[in-house]
């Protein structure tokens, strides 16, 4: 017990336990005022999912579900540029098919200067057709399915110095004395064949349609839902080749088509299989140009699929995310509220202490 001059006495543990209280209040704010100076800072509302209690298993359970729906919107955008390059590659051979068709319907009828112009264009454009078909998005060649690394067609600029040319213009040579039936068969069999040094493709693509098949590129869009993104340069994919003179695969018969056609010499314009030969390469190439666009449109329809797939992707990703920011982020006009308040209740505590460090007995007595 204090004791005063008047008689008066203080407890002596009055002043003392107030300032302990007032002083405990205000570690409190402060500590809540330190964590708010936190969230504001990082918009979170705890710096470890451990620091979030029981959501945080929430959170944690649903981080593995975004993560795997963004992978598939990740796969969507590798392969759409693929696809683009794909898709124009078709456009162009399918150009070079339509156009050397229409130069068939008239090929008896040229001069023969004509016709050595003729063969020289469709040797060019075999050449094109080659280097097309080893088009790449990145270092990827859109063509080579799973063996996307190496060029469908190896040295496509020498093309017209392969055994597939070579072949071709060795039976296209003996027109006059085989005839028409017999040279379309030995270019038929040229340009279906799979043998190492004949085949125009590497070895990876010159395997029979039941092998290739395996070795189309498939990606995954979805859970447990894949696409297939490509072409194979040797095979078709969803289209089926028709007419009584094709390989089964409309980019065989295109470079079959070319390579007859760049084999013909003006002098053989007078051999009696010469209109027969043509009329089968016009055959070849109308086969080829149907089915070619019906797997060009094919894969723009998957483009347009998978487009919709990665839009579904990003809303349920969305949401996902929508759930773990719930529980990890602060509302930050709320925080920032809450933090200026607390700064203004951390200064009235500040205050009040001030207040009772320099109260004196003479406030606690009577006015005389």
């Amino acid at each position: 017990m204090t004791q005063i001059a008047s008689g008066f006495s203080l407890p002596a543990t009055a002043g003392q336990g107030a300032r302990g209280s007032v002083l405990a209040s205000a570690a409190q704010v402060r500590d809540r005022l330190d964590l708010l100076t936190r969230q504001a800072a990082s918009g979170r509302v705890a710096d470890t999912l451990g620091g979030l209690g029981a959501p945080g298993s929430a959170s944690l359970s649903l981080r593995p579900a975004i993560t795997k729906l963004e992978s598939f919107q990740a796969n969507i955008d590798a392969v759409q540029g693929r696809m683009d390059v794909a898709r124009a590659s078709l456009d162009q051979i399918a150009g070079i098919a339509s156009a050397f068709r229409a130069r068939t319907a008239d090929l008896n009828g040229l001069s023969a200067a004509m016709v050595d112009s003729v063969a020289a264009a469709a040797r060019d454009a075999l050449r094109s057709v080659a280097t097309a078909l080893n088009e790449k998005h990145g270092d990827t060649y859109v063509f080579g399915g799973q063996d996307s690394a190496t060029a469908p067609v190896p040295n496509a600029d020498a093309i017209l110095s392969s055994g597939f040319f070579t072949d071709i213009s060795t039976a296209v040579g003996t027109l006059g004395v085989n005839g028409a039936a017999a040279t379309a068969a030995a270019t038929l069999a040229t340009a279906s064949s799979n043998a190492v040094g004949t085949s125009p493709f590497t070895t990876t693509l010159s395997q029979p349609v039941a092998v290739l098949d395996g070795l189309k590129d498939r990606v995954p869009v979805g859970e447990g839902r894949q696409v297939q993104v490509g072409i194979l340069a040797s095979a078709n994919s969803d289209a089926v080749s028709g007419g009584t003179s094709t390989t089964g695969s409309y980019m065989r018969d295109i470079m079959r088509g070319l390579a007859t056609l760049g084999s013909l010499s003006s002098s053989q314009m007078n051999d009696p299989g010469f209109a027969a030969l043509v009329a089968d390469v016009r055959e070849s190439l109308t086969g080829a140009e149907t089915a070619l666009g019906v797997d060009a449109g094919v894969l723009g329809d998957r483009q347009a699929t998978i487009r919709e797939d990665k839009s579904r992707l990003e809303q349920a990703a969305t949401a996902l995310r929508g759930q773990v920011s719930n529980v990890e982020d602060v509302d930050m006009a709320e925080t920032l509220s809450r933090l200026s308040l607390t700064q203004t209740q951390l200064q009235a505590s500040y205050q009040l202490l001030a207040g009772l460090q320099s109260l004196s007995l003479t406030k606690f007595l009577p006015a005389g």
